[in-house]
């Protein structure tokens, strides 16, 4: 089965980015991409380079709303599973948000972010609520999938928690810049994820210059085994199509090995409170 990530820029002109990204959802359709994964607020200049001015609910959008109604209906039409990023307003309340769209065009459920950074041009707990304490897994047309918004992917105890609620693959929607990190390290997080996890992982970065930042592409995807299988060649927009094959999970070292000889007795004690 193929995956695509869709490495977009965001101008200001939303409508346009949405244009965009539909048309590439179609691109990646034709290339038999049967789950296409967007980076983190693909369509949006990325809010939270700047600190809030409490604009926050004129920004966010509902899910359902006309972003997602219009990406279920391609979904639907061309028969795909679609993950999108938006700002949602959700009763009053903001989040970083994904809904998972399934190839019938409905919405599986959202996947909100967890844990809320702060710092420089990332000024995210003026923006965003924690999301709701579910490490969820959509049960897709095409296989288990979990998501990790961005920052999620830091925490170990998340990464395992999609792993024992079933994830088959784990698309991680970023918006990571130029120089944020030391070198490689995006690709190390989560070539360890995926071989101590046993599943794949497949992290769909923004790309392009905006205000502040420059967001560095370098999009991936990793197999079971922790190996980078197929990346973006350049940091600039590209459609990213990558071959999956979740036959591969229930041989990994992690499924083998590493989850037969899990302790949970213990865990519990180890982190309680700490």
């Amino acid at each position: 089965m193929k995956i695509a990530l869709i490495q977009q820029k965001a101008t200001q002109n939303i409508q346009h980015n949405i244009e965009k990204g539909i048309a590439s959802v179609r691109t990646a359709a034709e290339k038999k991409a049967k789950i296409i994964c967007f980076a983190e607020l693909a369509f949006t200049p990325f809010y939270p380079q700047k600190k809030s001015e409490g604009q926050n609910l004129v920004l966010a959008e509902t899910i359902p709303g006309c972003t997602t109604n219009l990406f279920s209906s391609i979904a639907k039409e061309l028969g795909v599973v679609i993950i999108l990023n938006l700002y949602e307003n959700l009763n009053g309340k903001t989040f970083d948000s994904s809904p998972v769209i399934d190839a019938d065009g409905k919405i599986l459920g959202i996947t909100r972010m967890v844990h809320i950074t702060n710092y420089k041009y990332f000024y995210e707990k003026g923006y965003y609520e924690p999301g709701d304490s579910e490490a969820k897994v959509y049960d897709t047309a095409f296989g288990k999938v979990g998501v990790a918004i961005c920052y999620d992917r830091h925490y170990p105890e998340y990464m395992r928690a999609l792993a024992l609620n079933g994830a088959e693959i784990v698309f991680i929607p970023q918006a990571g810049s130029v120089g944020e990190w030391p070198e490689g390290l995006y690709e190390a997080e989560l070539r360890v994820a995926a071989f101590q996890n046993g599943y794949y992982t497949a992290l769909c970065n923004r790309v392009g210059e905006e205000e502040f930042l420059v967001f560095s592409g370098e999009s991936f995807v990793c197999n079971p085994n922790g190996e980078v299988i197929e990346r973006t060649k350049e940091k600039i927009e590209e459609i990213l199509v990558c071959d999956v094959n979740f036959l591969l999970n229930e041989k990994s070292h992690a499924k083998k090995l590493f989850f037969k000889d899990r302790r949970p007795e213990l865990y519990k004690e180890w982190f309680n409170n700490k």
